[in-house]
């Protein structure tokens, strides 16, 4: 058997925000990128097509766990949920103890492992960026204007590190109906560029039950079947509308057949919110560069 000359990288893929294998978002994570080449980690990322990959260094404050770069199929960000949860376990799994600090874009992320899944606090602060126009937001999702609700907060486009447009919908039946418009998403990302590029996470919301959609598709994410960073996002921002801490518990990916949970705990002074959620291992292999 012929051996490659190439240098290999181990990877290791879980479904997160699961505990059910094929549910969950799919996450790639090379829990040793040193070997890997600088120029290159975008194309791996595209390669594997998942919504993100990350890549973990040593970190470079020694009193940290790693350093965690994150990237989607078209570039990379400094925060997501699911890459955080995801890394968080599979660390755990080669033999990290818990708790640990991750450096990502954002700053120090502390996380924790335990026999019920991983958490992480966020404490970074939320950003209010663009109040996009209702009739543009539902042009957008590809449903009529009447769908979008306001009496909690119209469309707004918010960030805790990554931006999206939260948008309340008035029954599941439209947030099932949602079928995206590419022609009014690129005018939205004309009118309010951001890094994600009018990333819309949409949601109908029953006390504290929440069931979500997140739409990307300008960033090669058509949809996301677990969106750890806006559902934080959201849960940020209902606490400052709210004036309470709030507890929130997601379903999303429902609708892909691959239905995710995400659980949301804030307090309000100072704002942080703690998101949990779990992970089961898929596959590993090793990356040939």
């Amino acid at each position: 058997m012929l051996q490659s000359t190439n240098p290999m990288t181990q990877y290791l893929v879980y479904d997160v925000f699961t505990d059910t294998p094929f549910g969950g978002n799919q996450l790639a994570v090379f829990p040793d990128a040193t070997s890997l080449p600088e120029d290159k980690l975008q194309s791996i990322a595209a390669e594997f097509n998942f919504s993100e990959v990350t890549f973990v260094y040593p970190p470079r404050d020694p009193a940290h766990t790693a350093r965690v770069r994150i990237f989607t199929p078209t570039s990379e960000v400094d925060f997501a949920g699911h890459p955080t949860i995801g890394t968080l376990i599979a660390l755990f799994d080669l033999g990290a103890s818990s708790p640990m600090v991750l450096e990502l874009g954002v700053g120090p992320i502390k996380g924790e492992v335990t026999e019920e899944g991983a958490a992480f606090t966020a404490m970074q602060g939320l950003d209010i960026l663009a109040h996009p126009d209702p009739a543009l937001t539902a042009d957008a999702l590809g449903l009529p204007q009447s769908a979008i609700v306001t009496e909690t907060h119209a469309p707004i486009l918010a960030s805790m590190g990554l931006p999206f447009v939260l948008v309340e919908l008035d029954s599941r039946a439209s947030l099932s109906a949602c079928c995206p418009d590419m022609a009014a998403i690129r005018k939205g990302a004309e009118l309010h560029p951001a890094s994600h590029d009018f990333a819309i996470f949409a949601y109908v919301r029953d006390g504290e039950l929440i069931e979500s959609r997140m739409f990307a598709p300008l960033d090669n994410i058509p949809e996301d079947p677990a969106t750890g960073s806006a559902s934080a996002t959201l849960a940020a921002l209902l606490t400052q509308v709210f004036g309470a801490a709030q507890s929130l518990s997601f379903t999303q990916g429902v609708d892909m057949g691959r239905r995710s949970y995400i659980k949301a705990e804030t307090t309000q002074d100072p704002l942080t919110v703690t998101i949990k959620g779990q992970a089961v291992r898929m596959m590993s292999g090793q990356f040939i560069i």
